[in-house]
């Protein structure tokens, strides 16, 4: 089966004509409200991971159908759709069903009457992860309460592997204006295990992870490892479901954009910077002294053009 870049490279190139832009990401970003709220057993997660990343074939599934494709038995999923709040399977399915259609009637149809191409395409996906995102920070005491922690902990570890490196170099980056001991853990394995050893050794806390898709297995062991050594978790990745999530102790779900051959992170760039000011507003005489003295480091050896 080919990974989800083959596929998009495969199937979508950058024209100057009306296209058929994917239709998964909007279903994702309703089937992700839908399922977010309620706790769920790690059986049922499967099942909303499934329904996540199959819509369009998912909705018109028999419960058998659905049961075999998720490796579940025909009670687990009705108790899904109960947990989820219908009143049984039926119920749920008609709702998919409603998503996957409308999702669709509003795909092709609406690019070609917008005039729309796959850049534009993605552009307006991104718009929505955003727009997602902005209703996710209209109660912000979450993000307030982890870029406080985050603040405390000293050292600070920030970890992404893969795909996942540029979020966290940017975090790292940024965090080391304000912070004095931010360590940025890039490499998987051994190494990775010895820089979360060590900070946990050293005083720490903390763990800031990123993890885009496709979702690297050494994070998943990173994060275990940083667990097992006492250090706390935050989480920044693009599905609140899922074995990832159930590891970190606070999880920031954003949805990425993968319209094109490769995701662009247009939200989980604002969740970081989000986290950021909050690790500002948490030691506001710190930060501007750190502010301070960097800006008279930089002036001297003249770091930056003159504006």
């Amino acid at each position: 089966m080919p990974s989800p870049q083959q596929a998009r490279a495969q199937g979508a190139t950058i024209t100057s004509g009306k296209t058929d832009p994917e239709v998964e990401v909007s279903a994702t970003s309703r089937l992700r409200a839908l399922f977010d709220g309620p706790h769920l057993s790690p059986g049922q997660r499967r099942i909303a991971q499934y329904l996540i990343e199959h819509i369009t074939e998912a909705a018109f599934l028999s419960i058998t159908d659905l049961a075999d494709r998720v490796g579940v038995s025909q009670p687990s999923v009705t108790r899904f759709a109960a947990a989820v709040g219908f009143s049984g399977y039926p119920a749920l399915r008609e709702r998919l069903q409603s998503i996957a259609l409308g999702t669709l009637a509003g795909g092709p149809a609406a690019a070609e009457e917008n005039g729309s191409n796959e850049l534009q395409a993605a552009v307006d996906a991104e718009i929505e992860n955003l727009e997602n995102l902005r209703r996710d920070f209209a109660d912000p005491d979450q993000v307030i309460d982890v870029g406080r922690r985050l603040s405390a902990s000293t050292p600070l570890t920030v970890l992404g592997l893969r795909i996942s490196v540029s979020l966290a170099e940017y975090f790292a980056y940024a965090a080391r204006r304000i912070h004095p001991d931010v360590r940025l853990v890039t490499r998987g394995g051994s190494v990775a295990y010895d820089a979360l050893l060590q900070s946990r050794e050293a005083g720490g806390t903390w763990v800031l992870a990123f993890s885009m898709p496709r979702h690297a297995q050494e994070t998943l062991t990173a994060v275990r490892v940083a667990r097992s050594a006492g250090l706390k978790v935050a989480l920044v990745t693009d599905l609140a479901l899922g074995t990832l999530a159930d590891e970190a102790d606070v999880t920031f779900a954003t949805g990425t954009g993968s319209r094109l051959v490769f995701d662009s992170y247009a939200a989980p760039g604002v969740m970081a910077a989000a986290l950021l000011q909050a690790m500002t507003d948490a030691g506001p005489e710190r930060t501007q002294a750190r502010l301070e003295e960097y800006e008279q480091i930089a002036e001297q050896h003249q770091f930056f053009l003159p504006e």
